[in-house]
């Protein structure tokens, strides 16, 4: 079944307008919602960057459609603390979560000072996160020692069921881990090939009948010089794959490194 929703981008809009924008989208018929979850915009111009987590549970207040939020647990926040933030909302509004967790972004981590690890480890925190939070909404008592460190932590506000903890992955090598784990995928639009290796690579890696997510930036206007000039705008750090778009850790650093990127070069991340 195809699901069209809607994302709150928190990177662009201040939060009390994408409150109204969302009121409006549920108004309108939209399936559902997405929320980013940023500490820091993708550039300067877009200069905004609400914490996702309050607004989440206002919007999902102010309207009847489920939600999803793409998050990296494990180094800006603890597992356990969003384990609680999951349960929360997934008690107040049963069957309307989903939570899709990633390895997350320099631009958004590297304010904890504890440094940016490399991929692997990325990955393997992010594994141990994935289990600690899956225990912690199964109800269990959880002690864990490794990339992350619990201490007897247990949930005590649940929902009467879990919501599905989906994988976030960009490339094909990330989104085969993703099938083995995950409830579901969701990644973002880009070159039709590339975007086939990774659904592929998630089906068999062990996501055959498990739903995927696409989320595809689409810039509208009344004229396609204006979309495209918006699109440049807002958007033109999209242009980068990984690893830049991982370890680049301040919105400054990524208008740079955009610098020499033209408004045609944007339309092959951005729906013009």
């Amino acid at each position: 079944m195809t699901i069209v929703g809607w994302h709150a981008s928190h990177e662009q809009i201040a939060p009390s307008r994408l409150l109204e924008a969302v009121r409006l989208a549920d108004e309108l018929g939209f399936d559902a919602g997405m929320s980013s979850d940023h500490f820091s915009p993708w550039s300067e111009r877009q200069g905004e960057s609400g914490f996702a987590w309050s607004w989440l549970g206002a919007a999902m207040a102010s309207t009847a459609m489920p939600f999803g939020i793409v998050h990296a647990p494990g180094q800006r926040y603890h597992p356990a603390i969003i384990a609680q933030a999951v349960a929360t909302l997934a008690e107040m509004f049963p069957g309307r979560l989903w939570v899709a967790l990633g390895t997350g972004e320099a631009s958004n981590e590297h304010i904890t000072g504890a440094g940016w690890p490399e991929k692997g480890t990325r990955t393997a925190r992010l594994l141990e996160c994935v289990d600690v939070i899956r225990a912690l909404l199964g109800g269990d008592e959880v002690s864990h020692h490794g990339l992350i460190e619990v201490d007897r932590a247990r949930l005590w506000t649940l929902p009467e069921t879990p919501p599905p903890l989906i994988g976030a992955a960009v490339t094909a090598e990330t989104a085969a881990l993703v099938g083995g784990w995950a409830d579901g995928l969701v990644t973002v639009n880009q070159e039709p090939s590339a975007l086939e290796r990774v659904i592929g690579a998630f089906r068999e890696g062990g996501g055959v009948g498990k739903p995927a997510y696409l989320q595809v930036h689409v810039s509208w206007a009344p004229s396609q010089e204006e979309a495209l000039a918006i699109a440049h705008d807002q958007w033109r750090t999209n242009v980068f794959s990984p690893p830049l778009c991982w370890d680049l850790d301040q919105p400054s650093h990524f208008d740079a490194a955009a610098t020499f990127v033209r408004p045609d070069d944007v339309r092959r991340s951005v729906l013009v």
